[in-house]
């Protein structure tokens, strides 16, 4: 239960919200079953005359409100090029962007959250807004009153943290929408009598816009609802103060820049409240103790944060928790867990190749100033290392399938390389073929360059190594290897003799077909070898799309002061949805057609 803000009542139908984030759209009309109202009375657009909420009779889009979205397909040729744009935009306009400092003008607000028994439920999700499955088998389960894991009886959480990226590819309002807030409005329609809370701090996608659309969602002034859960923070971070002296703090370093003044300011205040029996909570949006291995200032402005912030209180930072790696790994140390959880919806990254020990703060930082160097140990990981390994080797079948634009994209580039290179071999100089087909050297040189930019892009992050060169010039010569191998199979068939423009057609045909699918089974397999020595990792995974292996934190303070961290795993996530038959306001408003296994990912953690 909330202390501080009570929250007012919910129980309306999702509907389009305007463009300001205000109130929710009205139901869908027509007839069906009985409304449905909150357990705390009737929405305020009821009371004016408006339509009651009422439950969706199918999952029909518009029944539900709002779309289910298919998962990203990463690769796609307009969305790598799009994300490549918002991505520089980000760097070169970010601080423009910023509007950390502006939020002075909100409260510095806290807020205090205390379980009826004096402890303390608590779930920690990041990483949700991708497609529909994934992102609502785990706002499922979140949803539900409790769940039974190994022989854990788990009650629903009083307070839910979102670690940062709530939505995938960009910030856009409509995709936060589809791809956030509406699967959570179905998992938990309406706020139960408990009145859980929820906090959200913002990931490098939620930037895109500058904070724009999160803060609509997140930090408002009216109509403070997530779905079922209440929202209370005023900033886009914010300090909770939670049962037996433990706090949770969470941060927003805007994409890994900075902690600007205003937040320190904040944080200086709440620290005057901590003490030497304080521990703390702090959530981060991205893992910098594991990016620090490759690119050792990553950790700077964390380790800033708790040694001017909360080490001159005497308290101390027991748990360090984020999301941005789309997994669960959990680094134990003398002093505190540092724990990634990004398991909440978006496509899986792998833990085969996380660090079995890292130094935290690394030794390297430039740091004039820095905490004292502690080793912690990779004591957990989610999926298991062997596990991630036979995802790794799906990148033949999924690649494909995933991204069939970008197969397309291969398809036509391969044509045109083959092209030029039938051209050259055949020794033909007539008008026609010179029209389907462009210089071999312009096409050689786009290969190369393309092969060799896509194994380090302009601008990502760390410096450009020998591995990046060699890989990404073996991938070109390797595509041109591919098309001469292709060239050599035309000119052994009968089509390359057919008369123009058959020829041509037949080439376009032959080679944007087989040609794209063989040229997506040679990046599938140079994605495998370039993984092995740690570049183009991410691509590997996200040009999967993988669904499954999902998860979330359940934590419990108990009233004596104990934490106890359940790291909850899911295997399988749900594929087929039916409308629930139970329509009681608070029950989710579809239920897997294959019931969820939720297990443990591994065994609890428990703090002190």
């Amino acid at each position: 239960m909330t202390d501080d803000h009570p929250a007012g009542p919910s129980g309306r139908h999702l509907g389009r919200h305007g463009p300001d984030g205000g109130g929710p759209g009205e139901a869908v009309p027509g007839s069906g079953p009985a409304p449905t109202s909150s357990p705390n009375g009737p929405h305020a657009s009821e009371a004016a005359g408006g339509r009651p909420a009422c439950r969706p009779r199918s999952t029909d889009p518009a029944e539900l409100g709002f779309t289910p979205r298919k998962p990203v397909p990463w690769l796609a040729p307009f969305l790598l090029v799009s994300t490549g744009i918002r991505t520089l935009l980000a760097l070169l306009f970010g601080a423009y962007l910023d509007k950390r400092e502006l939020q002075t003008a909100f409260d510095a607000k806290t807020s205090r959250q205390v379980g009826p028994d004096d402890g303390l439920w608590l779930d920690y999700v990041a990483d949700l807004g991708d497609g529909f499955d994934a992102t609502y088998s785990v706002a499922y389960l979140l949803a539900q009153r409790e769940l039974m894991v190994e022989g854990h009886r788990l009650p629903r959480a009083q307070v839910l943290v979102m670690g940062g990226d709530q939505v995938y590819p960009s910030a856009a309002f409509d995709t936060y929408e589809d791809r956030c807030k509406g699967p959570y409005q179905a998992a938990l329609p309406v706020t139960p009598p408990e009145q859980p809370t929820l906090f959200a701090i913002p990931g490098n996608h939620d930037w895109y816009d500058g904070l724009t659309a999160f803060l609509r969602l997140f930090v408002r002034s009216r109509d403070r609802h997530f779905g079922g859960w209440n929202t209370e923070q005023s900033r886009s971070y914010f300090a909770v103060e939670l049962p037996a002296d433990w706090w949770l703090f969470g941060l927003d370093d805007q994409s890994g820049s900075y902690l600007d003044d205003p937040q320190l300011t904040y944080f200086d205040d709440v620290a005057e409240r901590l003490g030497p029996q304080s521990r703390v909570i702090l959530a981060v949006p991205m893992p910098t103790w594991v990016k620090a291995t490759k690119h050792p200032t990553a950790y700077d402005s964390i380790d800033y944060f708790i040694r001017t912030i909360v080490a001159p209180t005497g308290a101390r930072v027991r748990l360090l928790i984020s999301g941005d790696l789309h997994h669960y790994a959990r680094y134990a140390g003398p002093d505190r867990q540092l724990i990634t959880c990004g398991g909440g919806g978006a496509y899986l990254y792998p833990t085969h190749l996380l660090p079995e020990r890292i130094q935290v703060p690394p030794k390297e930082t430039l740091a004039r100033r820095a905490s004292a160097t502690q080793v912690y140990e990779l004591a957990g990981r989610y999926p298991d290392a062997a596990r991630s390994r036979r995802y790794a080797w799906g990148a033949f079948l999924r690649l494909p399938l995933r991204n069939p634009g970008f197969t397309t994209l291969l398809g036509a580039l391969y044509a045109l390389l083959v092209l030029a290179m039938v051209g050259v071999c055949t020794n033909r100089d007539d008008a026609q073929l010179r029209l389907f087909s462009v210089p071999l050297a312009a096409m050689l040189l786009v290969t190369l360059l393309g092969a060799f930019f896509f194994a380090k892009p302009p601008g990502s992050a760390g410096k450009r190594r020998l591995r990046h060169w060699l890989l990404g010039v073996g991938h070109g010569l390797a595509h041109v290897a591919l098309a001469a191998g292709g060239t050599w199979v035309w000119l052994a068939l009968p089509f390359h003799d057919w008369p123009w423009p058959l020829s041509v057609v037949a080439a376009v045909v032959f080679f944007g077909s087989v040609g794209g699918l063989a040229a997506s089974q040679l990046v599938a397999a140079y994605l495998l070898v370039a993984g092995a020595f740690g570049v183009n990792v991410n691509e590997l995974f996200a040009g999967q799309g993988i669904e499954d292996a999902k998860g979330f934190l359940r934590m419990h303070i108990a009233p004596e002061g104990t934490l106890t961290i359940y790291p909850i795993g899911l295997d399988r996530v749900g594929r087929h949805w039916q409308v629930n038959p139970d329509l009681s306001a608070e029950s989710s408003w579809l239920v897997p057609g294959i019931p969820l296994e939720p297990r443990l990912a591994e065994p609890p953690v428990v703090l002190r």
